[in-house]
């Protein structure tokens, strides 16, 4: 059996008259750049994050580095963020003119400590961004104190964590502004790159909207960028928009099936869901000692595994300028060498399942992992 690590044919099948038909009439009215699709889309969105606006924009990338812009940043300002992200989340700081400040993890959830954020606070600090990493917000009420204290902003960075919640709010809702990617792998997912920033902060969202499309149009009131989401992806958002509850509950039973199970292995640790959070699974990450082992077991039965991520970012190439050592983030650094996502998309059968469930049940079962290679590259993004 070939199991993929997400099968967006799948989706597609459940729902293609209606992707079909919003493709056919984007076409039909050529209606590609500006058009009511993606006021309609806008409208939508804010009205599921329960925010007064959104701004679309080409990908999640592009808003980070525009809501960071609009809120003001200067050349050196620090801003905190998590040592345990995509890149996207520290190159637009410094993308802004900014300067990244990384901040170790909490054991648990994989999301920033705010138990050791305050310590990096130095009189440059602007703002900070947490991260609702593999589908569970960071623990945000502690992390909006502190920026209250320090007179600092906050963007939450969404891009994993659609319609998750904290403590009965819902993601995106809480800081200054907040950041979505709609890249197709996301639970939200368009057919292509897309994104959005959302905000109660009209006077911000107004700003955003021109600097998004060349400080605008036919009157340039400011040098801006060039970031819009075209009609085509807006248009198929559109459509998969009322289905986002009911992928997120099929994704939430795909993971109660794997806890059942995985749950039993001493060897694993499976994803531990915070109090007063709830989880929306963009990632069903593990934990173990033989990772490797395990990934290279699965790669040769036809399951598919991914690294979200092989390194913690303060350990790439890209930072190697800020001199950072292990023991500066030790939770990070230790996750890095044991982590591993398995599939999970609401589309999973219970044979699939069933088929993943039985096959790291085999290898730890008989000890596989003593007589298998230890490493294997790791999978891109």
């Amino acid at each position: 059996m070939k199991i993929p690590f997400v099968d967006l044919h799948a989706q597609y099948l459940t729902i293609q008259p209606e992707i079909d038909a919003a493709i056919a009439a984007v076409i039909r009215d050529s209606a590609f750049i500006r058009s009511p699709h993606i006021d309609r889309f806008e409208e939508e969105f804010a009205a599921t994050v329960g925010v007064k606006r959104c701004v679309s924009c080409a990908n999640g990338t592009d808003a980070l580095y525009i809501c960071m812009k609009g809120l003001g940043i200067q050349a050196g300002d620090e801003v905190i963020t998590t040592a345990h992200s995509w890149i996207s989340t520290s190159e637009t700081i410094t993308q802004a003119g900014g300067r990244v400040v990384f901040c170790d993890t909490d054991e648990e959830t994989f999301t920033i400590d705010p138990a050791q954020i305050e310590a990096k606070i130095t009189p440059r600090t602007v703002g900070i961004i947490p991260v609702h990493l593999y589908g569970q917000s960071a623990d945000m009420d502690p992390i909006l104190e502190i920026a209250r204290r320090h007179n600092l902003w906050v963007i939450e960075d969404c891009a994993q964590a659609h319609l998750a919640e904290y403590k009965g709010r819902q993601i995106g809702t809480m800081g200054q502004a907040a950041t979505f990617s709609f890249y197709p792998g996301k639970n939200l997912g368009a057919m292509g790159d897309a994104g959005a920033l959302v905000t109660n902060d009209e006077k911000l969202a107004d700003w955003a909207c021109l600097y998004a499309r060349h400080g605008g149009k036919g009157d340039h009131q400011i040098e801006g960028i060039n970031s819009r989401l075209d009609g085509l992806q807006a248009a198929i958002l559109s459509v998969k928009l009322p289905h986002l509850r009911k992928w997120t509950e099929g994704r939430r039973e795909v993971a109660l099936s794997y806890d059942d199970v995985l749950g039993r292995i001493p060897d694993i640790r499976i994803p531990a869901v915070a109090a007063e959070r709830t989880h929306v699974y963009h990632l069903y990450v593990i934990r173990t000692e033989h990772r490797d082992a395990l990934q290279a077991h699965l790669k040769a039965q036809g399951i598919a595994t991914v690294l979200n991520y092989p390194k913690a970012l303060p350990f790439y190439k890209a930072y190697a300028h800020l001199g950072h050592r292990p023991e500066d983030f030790p939770r990070a650094y230790a996750h890095q060498s044991r982590i591993l996502s398995l599939p999970i998309y609401p589309e999973m059968t219970s044979e699939q399942i069933g088929y993943v469930h039985h096959q790291i049940a085999e290898f730890f079962a008989h000890g596989l992992f003593t007589s298998l290679p230890t490493s294997i590259a790791p999978a891109g993004r």
